[in-house]
């Protein structure tokens, strides 16, 4: 057998072989084309009749921004996100050096005013206890005027201490505390970084309250005549349907509202107009968060023409 022939034979077996690999490929992943994942989980509906809304988490009384009086450089930070404060707790710091120096030049100001008061109180003094002795010997203008002065000199003293004052309020308003007891939500601002005095578009400190969270349910306004108040709901995680909580109802807001709360769904009208009902639970260990969304199912009456649930 010749080289060459022998060339031909190994590339014929090379073909054979590359063949039935390939064979055996096709094969496997026919096999593995089946769906191997399960399908996913749906809540168990616990009422026979009821409406469903989306429900937005949010604070019952509302979350506080915290900003800062006194403007300046942030020196430091006393809290993180998740951290639970008492009402009073201090949340950051301005950086305050430029204030205690003013602090220093007012304090002066005040020992200054003090001695500049001490020389018309001392001749008013002379002036009144002469005028006891011989009331001809002093005139009453001389009188006036040395009442005038000892006056004025009072009110420097008065001025300047009003400003050390304000100076040591602006100080104490350099360090912010909690105005309620709740959790940190947010810090958006930075050691080093300058904090404005005012609003500001992103609170620099963020606090609610979420023990017990409320949950804003949107009622499609055709299902919006079915909802009564303190009838049965719950709510459901998404993600989860394992884990749910029951309501308690709280309030209904009396007007119907364009929705603005939007899942994602491609299926999904913008120009749905919804009733907001008003939710709370106690949150405990569940795993939500402020801002999350949950489907809630509210239990209603049967629907006009549909037999009760006892007479199915």
């Amino acid at each position: 057998m010749t080289p060459f022939e022998k060339r031909l034979y190994l590339l014929a077996g090379l073909a054979l072989a590359g063949v039935v690999i390939a064979v055996a490929v096709v094969f496997r992943s026919g096999d593995s084309a089946e769906v191997t994942t399960a399908a996913p989980a749906v809540e168990k509906v616990p009422f026979d009749d009821y409406v469903v809304g989306t429900g937005i988490t949010e604070t019952g009384l509302g979350n506080v921004s915290i900003g800062t009086a006194v403007p300046g450089v942030v020196s430091t930070i006393d809290v993180r996100p998740g951290d639970e404060v008492k009402a009073g707790a201090p949340l950051f710091s301005i950086d305050d050096r430029d204030l205690q120096a003013r602090l220093g030049v007012a304090k002066a100001n005040v020992r200054l005013a003090q001695a500049a008061l001490a020389k018309p109180a001392h001749r008013l003094d002379y002036l009144t206890r002469l005028q006891h002795i011989d009331k001809a010997a002093l005139s009453v203008e001389a009188l006036t005027n040395a009442k005038d002065d000892m006056e004025a000199a009072a009110s420097a003293v008065e001025t300047a201490s009003a400003t050390e004052r304000q100076i040591e309020v602006d100080i104490g308003r350099a360090v912010v505390h909690a105005p309620i007891a709740g959790r940190i939500l947010q810090v958006n601002v930075r050691v080093g970084e300058f904090a404005p005095a005012g609003e500001v578009a992103k609170p620099l400190v963020l606090i609610g309250d979420d023990r017990r969270m409320y949950l804003r349910v949107d009622i499609d306004e055709n299902d919006a005549w079915r909802v009564r108040p303190h009838t049965r709901a719950r709510a459901f995680v998404r993600g989860n349907p394992q884990l749910s909580i029951p309501l308690r109802f709280e309030y209904i807001e009396p007007y119907v509202t364009p929705k603005t709360s939007l899942t994602g769904l491609s299926t999904e009208r913008t120009d749905v107009r919804v009733l907001q009902v008003i939710y709370s639970f106690e949150r405990g260990t569940l795993p939500v968060y402020l801002g999350q969304q949950m489907d809630a199912f509210i239990e209603v009456p049967a629907a006009p023409g549909k037999p009760a649930a006892g007479q199915r």
